[in-house]
């Protein structure tokens, strides 16, 4: 089946409706949709890198809108329906420790793992379920997936096809490097200057 899915979206992706597509993949998988947008963002650059940017944007939208509705499926059905999307994730039994850390450190564990592979849709869900205010995480979720959408389509933009392949196997290494970067960063201006 999770081939099926895959073959569908590379096919998505092709197609003159990608753009939709790509919305709606990003929308879906923010909330329940096991495949990542970046299965068909990296084509869809690799095709046309002058529209690279306009696809990070797409699917930020889509990525951000489909939380609100994670953080809804939290908030208000998370026995129905958030308890069984985290089991199929193998999340729920690590659930009841990543709530405590989320009611403390919430923005930044949503910045910092929306923008890796780890799977949104825990972290809308669980944003739901501990009634992060809807502002912050709205906010926080922009930032990171913008991050992450732009930091893909930007490597794809400048490097091109042989930058794919480093890509697809290497996401949650680029991602965390450039998230240890962002923080010592934010630790520099603090401290340093």
């Amino acid at each position: 089946m999770m081939r099926r899915m895959y073959d569908w979206m590379m096919a998505q992706a092709r197609s003159s409706r990608a753009p939709h597509a790509l919305f709606w993949v990003s929308f879906i998988e923010s909330s329940f949709f096991p495949i990542p947008p970046d299965v068909m963002l990296i084509p869809m650059v690799i095709a046309n890198r002058l529209k690279a940017w306009f696809y990070a944007t797409v699917a930020t939208l889509g990525s951000v809108i489909g939380g609100v509705f994670g953080y809804l499926i939290g908030f208000f059905f998370f026995e129905q329906i958030g308890r069984p999307i985290l089991e199929f994730y193998g999340k729920a039994e690590s659930f009841g420790e990543f709530t405590s850390w989320f009611n403390e450190w919430g923005v930044w564990i949503l910045i910092i793992k929306g923008m890796t592979p780890f799977p949104y849709k825990v972290l809308t869900i669980t944003a739901g379920v501990t009634h992060m205010p809807l502002l912050e995480f709205i906010i926080a979720s922009i930032v990171a997936r913008s991050m992450r959408f732009y930091l893909v389509a930007g490597l794809l933009y400048f490097f091109g096809e042989p930058i794919r392949e480093f890509i697809e196997k290497r996401l949650s290494l680029v991602t965390t490097v450039f998230v240890v970067l962002l923080v010592l960063g934010f630790v520099a201006v603090r401290y340093v200057f």
